[in-house]
């Protein structure tokens, strides 16, 4: 059936895609998401110090 180098190989293919996958579970749920975050709050921040700054000028 297979040969224990195939065996190998297709042991190192099925590690690669798990971490893979898991990896891309990570980023979609948690990275994405705080990056999307922090980018809005600071936006958020950046136009409150302006409309201050116009109202104090």
């Amino acid at each position: 059936m297979f040969e224990f180098s195939q065996y190998l190989g297709f042991l190192a293919f099925l590690t690669i895609l798990t971490i893979g996958f898991w990896l891309m579970m990570f980023l979609v749920t948690f990275v994405v998401p705080y990056w999307i975050y922090g980018g809005v709050k600071e936006l958020m921040q950046e136009r409150k110090a302006k409309r201050d700054a116009e109202q104090t000028a």
